[in-house]
Formats: structure tokens, sequence, C-alpha cells
């Protein structure tokens, strides 16, 4: 019998209004000549151009004039490089190279799509039976490039969600690169990477056991410009790729969570953020992190990644390894399971695995809990989110692939002390898609990738067939009923 699903009247459809102004790199041959063109300029010409400039894009972005000097810093050693004082040209003149190297990008431009929920750390001044929350979304712009951004919201008694509106002003983050590196993990991280030890051995040898950032690039740097042959060329452009996949973000602490944006920012990403899953965890001395596991994409190569933040203000991105660190789908347990961190992932596309570590970036020996059961998951089964606590089991939410690669949403039930036992399972799936909910950027797809649980229902925020996102409420007696008997 299929468990009741209430849909919410709520979606979250994408904005093309919210942009953000990125750097823009036209190459240093059309940059020289682009700088030489405004050189020709006189101060008068240079003021005029910069008022119609800032007259058109002051009131889009809170603080463009301090984005074009620091675009137009990134250039500083081009143009010295033609005989040019960077630190004596005028601010305006700078400000107008800054202009002429930044580009309006439109986050949210192809879609709003795969959320995922958590409760927020601030929980005050709310009515009996409220709940603020944050959701996480995967938008897309042009290109389809992904990136992470974030709205706030409160549930209130009944389950119906009250939005805060979103900031239109998106700021980018200052970035932190991480100074000193672990060579001895770091070298596991390349073999698993399959980077041959002939190309690698020869520079990690000369570093210190903790080696910072800036002297391996420098190192890979000094051998790039030699005449190497192209496999070692793509051995150290591998290292490096590994090497920048570690960073720190920082928002400014006044704007708004609804006004942050993750952006790709590695070479590792350059494709693409693709799927974060958000939880709340918990550690053994009752003090909480956010984390969330995602997948970067750099047009070839998949590595799952790990978020953490405590503030949503400051993050740390670090890349997963281990045997088990491919394909995608990860998700982690709000809590570790006697003693050790534990995970969930599909690695080999088509089954749910688990893992155990001490560690919560070293992911080795997955174990197969899940496979595809029912005709509407036989294509693929995985996780929907990270697992949510209950006193019956862990309620899992899986995704399930079925003929002509339908997406539907199922749920699980594994054991609290041993989630590789599953004690129940949806014999039909929770959502499926409506015949209005079937088109979109991929059709017939409702997928999620996190939920909660509040005044004893399950809380399901979706996506509708990639591009936009809504959400169902789900009635926990009634679920954990129907589980219980399969």
């Amino acid at each position: 019998m299929p468990v009741p699903v209430i849909r919410k009247n709520l979606y979250f459809k994408p904005d093309s209004s919210r942009v953000v102004a990125r750097f823009f790199n036209n190459g240093d041959s059309r940059t020289i000549n682009l700088v030489k063109r405004i050189m020709t300029l006189n101060e008068e010409d240079v003021r005029h151009e910069l008022e119609i400039i800032l007259n058109e894009f002051r009131g889009r972005h809170r603080n463009i004039a301090e984005i074009y000097l620091k675009h137009a810093s990134n250039y500083k050693n081009l143009i010295e490089s033609i005989g040019i004082n960077f630190e004596e040209l005028s601010p305006e003149r700078r400000l107008l190279i800054g202009s002429y190297s930044t580009l309006e990008y439109s986050l949210e431009a192809a879609a709003l799509f795969n959320p995922s929920i958590v409760e927020d750390f601030d929980q005050s001044f709310l009515a009996e039976g409220e709940k603020r929350v944050i959701l996480s979304f995967r938008a897309t712009g042009e290109g389809h490039l992904s990136s992470i951004v974030f709205r706030k919201g409160i549930l209130d008694a009944s389950n119906n969600l009250r939005m805060v509106e979103p900031q239109k002003h998106i700021d980018l983050p200052t970035i932190i690169k991480k100074k000193s590196h672990n060579k001895k993990r770091f070298m596991e991280k390349m073999e698993e990477m399959n980077i041959p030890k002939e190309f690698s051995t020869p520079i990690m040898n000369d570093l210190p056991d903790m080696f910072e950032y800036y002297t391996l690039k420098e190192a890979v740097r000094k051998i790039l410009t030699l005449d190497v042959n192209e496999p070692q060329r793509k051995a150290l452009k591998e290292m490096t790729w590994l090497v920048n996949s570690y960073y720190d973000i920082e928002f400014h602490k006044d704007s708004k969570i609804s006004g942050r944006a993750i952006l790709p920012i590695s070479s590792s990403e350059s494709r693409g953020i693709e799927d974060a899953r958000f939880v709340r965890f918990t550690e053994d001395d009752g003090s909480e992190t956010i984390y969330a596991t995602y997948t970067a994409y750099d047009g070839f190569t998949i590595l799952p990644k790990l978020l953490s933040t405590k503030d949503f203000v400051n993050f740390r991105i670090m890349p997963m390894h281990g045997n088990g660190a491919q394909n995608k789908n990860f998700a982690l347990f709000p809590r570790k399971i006697n003693g050790k961190y534990a995970m969930l992932a599909r690695i080999d596309g088509v089954n749910n695995y688990i893992f155990y570590s001490d560690r919560i970036t070293l992911w080795n020996d997955p174990i197969k809990i899940q496979e595809p059961k029912f005709p509407w998951e036989f294509t693929q089964i995985g996780n929907c989110g990270s697992p949510i606590y209950t006193e019956h089991g862990w309620l899992l939410i899986t995704h399930g692939v079925g003929a002509m690669r339908r997406y539907c949403i199922g749920v699980s039930l594994l054991d609290l002390s041993d989630p590789t036992q599953e004690l129940g399972r949806l014999k039909e799936p929770l959502l499926s898609p409506l015949e209005e909910e079937r088109e979109g950027y991929v059709p017939n797809v409702v997928y999620s990738c996190g939920s909660l649980i509040h005044n004893n229902q399950l809380i399901l925020p979706y996506a509708v067939s990639d591009y936009a996102s809504s959400y169902v409420t789900v009635n926990m007696d009634d679920l954990l009923a129907e589980l219980k008997k399969t």
C-alpha cells in the first residue's frame, strides 16, 4: 500500500537575475592589447568611461569597485611586463582595467535543483513547533557549470515552510590555500590516482614530511618549463591538481546566507560542484559540525570531496581518499557508529555501499549493503542524502533508476548498530515524477540530497527533472509501519 505523501505548494525556481561578478581572463596577448588601448585615454576620458560603467553596474553588486580593483591586480605582473608601472596608475585607470577583466555570471540561469536541508544552529525567537532550516541547492548556469547556493526558512508547526527572501547581491568568498601538507598522505592519494611514482618520487623526495603548498607548486612549475614528455607532463599537472584541491573559503560576516555562493575554485572542480549532501554531525563530545559531501568534476575525472563549516561563513574543503573514494553519491552518517565514522556511497554506479573509518577523509574497503531489488530501481540504487536517526533504525532515503532512466525516490530502514542489516524497504517508490513534473533539463526525474524529521513528519525536499525544486511531507508513523511490513 503506498505511503501517503503530501506535496507542498512551494517551488524553488532558477532566477537568472541572481548574478555574480567573476574574474574574466581573455588571455595574455589580448589583455596586453586591451591595456594598451586603455592607456591611450587621458585621465578625463578614463573618469568618464568609468562613471558610465559604475552607474550601470553598482546597483547590481554591493562592492563592484572593490571587485574591479581586485581583478585589475591579477594583471599586475602582466602589465609591468610591457613597461607600465602598475602602482603609478591612477585608481580610476585601475578600476577601468578591472571592469574589462570582469563578467557577470548568472548562477541559476539553467536550474536550481538537488536540494538538501539541515537544521540551523540558530533556533532563537521561534514559536512552539517551529524550526529554522537551511536549504542548499545545486545551481546551474551557463555551460552547465554547477555551484552551491543557500536559502533560509522556518518550518511552522504544520510543516509549512516560510522562506526568507533571497538576497539579490551575491558575494564570492576569499580563498585561502592550505599552507602545509602531510607528505605521506599526499603520496598515498597520488598512488590512488595512479600517478606514476617514476614521475612523482623525484619531486617528493626533496620535500620535508610537512611541505608548503607553494613549495610543491614551484617545483612542478620549474620542471614543466623543461623538455618533458607527455606522460610526465600529465603526472605533474595531476600533482598540482591534487594540491589545489585543499583550501578554505571565508565569506563576509555581514552577508546573508542566501547571498553566499560556493563556485568551483580548484582545477579539480573546473566543470562543476555537484550534488552537495549536507548533514549536521554530532561528535562524541556533543559538539556539532555541518559537513557536506560533493562531487568535484573537471570534465574528465570525478573526485569526491568533503566540506565542513560551523557557521556557514568559514568553510574547509578537502578531497577524500582511500580505495573506495571513487565515483559519486557519498553521504555521511550524522554520528559515529561503534566509534567510527560511517559513509554511504555508490562506488560501482549500481549498488549501495557502506564504509567505516577512523578518519573522516579516508575511506577504504567498502561493504555492499543494497542491490537493485524492484523493477523501478533495476538500473541502479543509491542514497538521497545522509541517513536520519530514529529509535527504530537509520532512515535511508534512496533513489532508484528504472526503465527509460526514470528516477524515483524510495525509503529503507537500516539497523542502528549494524547498518549493513536492512530492516525494511518500500516495495513501491515513495515519490515518483507526476505528469506535470516530467519535463525539465533531464526529464522523468525526482531526486533529493538530504531530508530531516520535524513534528513527526519526514521533510523531503526534492528536485523536479533537474530544473526546479519543491518539497513533500510524510507522516513518520505511516512510513515506519509500511517499512516494518517489508
